[in-house]
């Protein structure tokens, strides 16, 4: 270990060109229940952007880190942590670790499943559990049932993608040009609606003969929702996920009661405080679909750590499919 390191800052809240600086700060170390991590590789995403706006749910004090999921070795353990050793190669996720060196709960770090590289490791945390919760333990998503993924050449798309399809379900896929949609093809999208060329609801019905969709994933909102609510299935559920289109919609309580389907929440951060033993649960399947290669993140491209800022503004332009990822050390 040394005694400093790098570290991306925001200094100033703004785009992350702007807001980023690299600063060499104190090496950090471990206190009781702690893991200090040797980062090797950051996946940005877009709470990542959000964080050097300002407009992110959590606010940390200026100046901080971004960088929210990781994969790394273990260089140190605090006090009373168990089932960690110093050399493992872990995945973890916490604001903070845009950095050569970060420290987590170790509640929050899990080993990397050895099928995967350190590019696609370093997606698996966020969007792969926000996925899993959002389909599995929210949607109950069953076999044979129609999944509409909205975003679904974004990160956390093509996870809900690859995870609908494992689960056995028939999945159809909304992306923003005809370029995404090979991609969401590729990651198991039986059908893929081309956002602002097709009409996303009459697209779901003609394809499941009128049934509509059973279940909705939908991280962008706004008018993806009233997509969504006009070919929702009897009893379906819609996942509401994020607001990636910048609008909060209002719930139509009416229409709800009367085409008798649900509208879901999902914060999967909630999980690691409130059920522990779910969120163990989910690591551990997403490791075995993971070895069994069905699935596995789609990483658009790598920029070495130096690139940081250009990462992210490539992320906030919308043009990235799957996951831009930071090399920190090799």
């Amino acid at each position: 270990m040394t005694d400093t390191m790098r570290a991306w800052q925001v200094t100033s809240l703004g785009e992350p060109e702007a807001a980023l600086e690299l600063r060499d700060l104190d090496a950090p170390e471990p206190g009781p229940g702690e893991v200090l991590i040797r980062t090797r590789a950051v996946s940005a995403n877009f709470p990542d952007v959000l964080l050097c706006r300002g407009l992110y749910q959590v606010k940390p004090e200026l100046p901080f880190s971004p960088g929210i999921e990781l994969v790394g070795d273990v260089l140190a353990l605090g006090d009373g942590v168990a089932g960690l050793e110093v050399g493992d190669r872990v995945i973890g996720s916490k604001i903070g670790v845009l950095a050569e060196q970060a420290i987590l709960p170790a509640s929050d770090v899990w080993a990397a499943p050895a099928s995967l590289s350190d590019a696609a490791a370093s997606g698996l945390t966020v969007a792969y559990q926000t996925a899993w919760f959002a389909l599995h333990r929210r949607a109950s998503l069953q076999a044979g049932e129609w999944l509409l993924v909205h975003a679904a050449a974004g990160g956390v798309g093509l996870a809900a993608v690859q995870l609908g399809v494992a689960a056995g379900a028939h999945v159809i896929g909304v992306v923003g040009s005809e370029a995404k949609a090979a991609v969401a093809r590729e990651a198991g999208a039986e059908v893929v609606v081309v956002r602002g060329e097709q009409d996303i609801a009459a697209a779901v019905k003609d394809a499941t003969g009128g049934r509509g969709a059973d279940v909705v994933f939908d991280p962008v909102g706004g008018d993806a929702f009233t997509a969504s609510t006009k070919c929702i299935a009897f009893e379906g559920r819609i996942v509401v996920v994020g607001f990636a289109g910048g609008d909060i919609q209002t719930l139509p309580a009416g229409h709800v009661l009367v085409k008798n389907y649900s509208v879901l929440g999902l914060h999967w951060g909630m999980y690691p405080g409130i059920r522990p033993d779910l969120v163990d649960e989910a690591r551990a399947d997403l490791t075995r679909l993971a070895d069994e290669g069905a699935i596995t993140p789609v990483v658009d491209h790598a920029v070495p750590f130096e690139e940081a800022p250009a990462a992210l503004t490539a992320l906030a332009g919308g043009a990235t499919v799957g996951r831009v990822v930071i090399e920190v050390a090799s």
